[in-house]
């Protein structure tokens, strides 16, 4: 028996947006940038690490005893530890900062991988185009071809026109060259799809009809408008975090000294930064980050009109291209 052969069914616009998002270099980035924006968010809520302190005092440069850490009793070795407080308020501003960053990388993989299968999707249209252009200039070659040997057909019977087979001649040359002319533009959309995909496809599937994204929708999942979305939380959580710097940190200290002859000694104490500038210092900063929230504010005002006016020209064409689609179909 003959095996039975099977032709491979036409890749599909969907498969073909999944195969390029598996591949895509710049979704892969995306990843990476939510992974590392996580790793980073799990420590922005964790204490400093503490200080380990070791040291000599009363140390004696002179004398018979100098440089001896036994002769003289008030020669102290010490060793401690300090650890530098920061209020469960600041850690937390930190931690909203941190998360703030994290859904920040989260919209750009997501714009990463929109612009990927938007690259893949035009890729697809125009290969499928080619090969539908191919398919019709071919079929018009064919014609021409038929309509040349009937008129040579004509000719030699004595019933046709040498001018008829001259003109037939240039229209089945002009067929020929338009034909060459798409299958080349075929091969080249082909390697523009196969760039995104990974792969040669015999046949594309036609693309299915889908309703079109109402206006606050496409406004709303445009790339640029939820990038800067994002933006405005992490300038607005990065004011927050300036303003908490105007409380300053405690650090706390405990030491263990031992003397020769006398008594160890246990000390302990607390260092409180002064603040004798704020206003030059940590309100500068806070005004600089809120200047940063304005700027983002801007930006996103910005992005949500260029979408708008993007949603209305879009809108404008796909209504055009179907009045034109209903003329041919009539």
């Amino acid at each position: 028996m003959l095996p039975c052969l099977v032709e491979a069914a036409p890749l599909s616009l969907e498969s073909a947006l999944q195969l390029a998002v598996q591949r895509s270099e710049a979704a892969r980035a995306g990843r990476a940038g939510v992974l590392s924006a996580t790793e980073a968010s799990r420590a922005a809520g964790q204490l400093p690490d503490p200080v380990l302190r070791i040291g000599v005092d009363n140390l004696p440069v002179t004398g018979a005893d100098r440089f001896s850490t036994t002769r003289d009793s008030m020669t102290t070795k010490r060793i401690g530890v300090s650890q530098e407080w920061v209020s469960p308020a600041k850690r937390a501003a930190r931690q909203a900062a941190a998360q703030a960053a994290i859904e920040r990388e989260a919209v750009q993989a997501r714009a990463a991988i929109a612009d990927t299968r938007l690259q893949t999707a035009l890729a697809y249209i125009d290969a499928l185009y080619a090969a539908e252009a191919l398919e019709l200039t071919t079929v018009m070659e064919h014609h021409a071809h038929e309509e040349l040997e009937a008129a040579r057909a004509r000719l030699s019977s004595a019933t046709g026109s040498s001018h008829d087979v001259l003109s037939l001649t240039g229209a089945k040359g002009s067929s020929e060259d338009e034909s060459a002319e798409v299958r080349q533009q075929q091969s080249a959309a082909r390697l523009g799809l196969q760039r995104w995909i990974g792969v040669m496809p015999d046949a594309l599937a036609p693309v299915p009809d889908k309703a079109l994204p109402t206006e606050e929708a496409y406004v709303a999942g445009h790339p640029s408008v939820a990038t800067m979305r994002r933006d405005l939380e992490l300038a607005k959580r990065a004011a927050t975090v300036a303003r908490t710097e105007r409380k300053p940190n405690w650090t706390w200290e405990l030491a263990y000294g031992q003397r020769t002859g006398y008594s160890d000694m246990v000390s302990f104490g607390v260092g409180i930064p002064l603040p004798i500038a704020p206003g030059e210092r940590q309100d500068r900063e806070a005004a600089a980050r809120l200047a940063l929230v304005e700027k983002a504010e801007a930006a996103l005002v910005e992005a949500t009109r260029s979408a708008l006016v993007e949603y209305q020209v879009l809108s404008s064409d796909a209504r055009r291209l179907q009045q034109r689609l209903d003329r041919y179909r009539t």
